[in-house]
């Protein structure tokens, strides 16, 4: 597994590169088959530690984790320990999706923009309804099942995913709902 440790306005030394490449490779493969890489970001909020753990698996899917403590260490160890659970949580579905797949998930790409947010004041309006753009990138969207979907977005902890269905080649997302439910969004046509 590839590692990339990066610190964010701070130095990372030699022993926290090897504990890291230590403590998550055993997470890791005790409960993914051949993960590809690993990027770790640490950075500083304020007085604590923010450990950033973004790990991409053969299968194409990717876990995520993030913590935050007040010691560099313990920031990692948090993040380590939530990315082996969530690992373990998924263990059976990971492997199970890994046999029925010959090949990587696809990817497509794709554009994202991030929008400004608009300042309401009681009397201001807006002067166009075009929002300004402040970012623009490029993004990927897998071509997966509706299950791999939900295993993806509950995996990197996100609240929605858009992704290519597989089964019927059209863009469908699926989201986290107030409730605790995952919903599901197939447009017809």
């Amino acid at each position: 597994m590839r590692y990339q440790i990066t610190g964010k306005q701070i130095d990372i030394g030699a022993a926290l590169q090897t504990h890291v490449k230590d403590s998550l490779g055993i997470a890791v493969n005790k409960y993914a088959e051949r993960p590809t890489d690993a990027n770790i970001i640490f950075s500083k909020s304020a007085h604590e530690y923010v450990c950033e753990a973004t790990v991409h698996l053969s299968t194409g899917l990717t876990a995520q984790a993030k913590a935050h403590a007040t010691e560099i260490y313990a920031a990692f160890d948090t993040c380590c320990e939530k990315m082996e659970k969530q690992l373990r949580r998924y263990k059976r579905r990971l492997k199970d999706h890994h046999r029925d797949r010959a090949e990587p998930v696809e990817l497509f790409g794709a554009s994202s923009y991030i929008l400004a947010k608009e300042v309401e004041t009681e009397e201001a309006e807006p002067e166009s309804l075009q929002p300004v753009i402040v970012a623009e990138m490029e993004t990927k969207i897998q071509s997966l099942s509706v299950g791999e979907a939900v295993m993806q977005m509950e995996l990197a902890g996100a609240p929605v995913l858009v992704f290519r269905n597989e089964s019927k080649d059209g863009l469908n997302v699926v989201y986290r709902r107030d409730d605790g439910n995952v919903g599901w969004i197939d447009p017809q046509g």
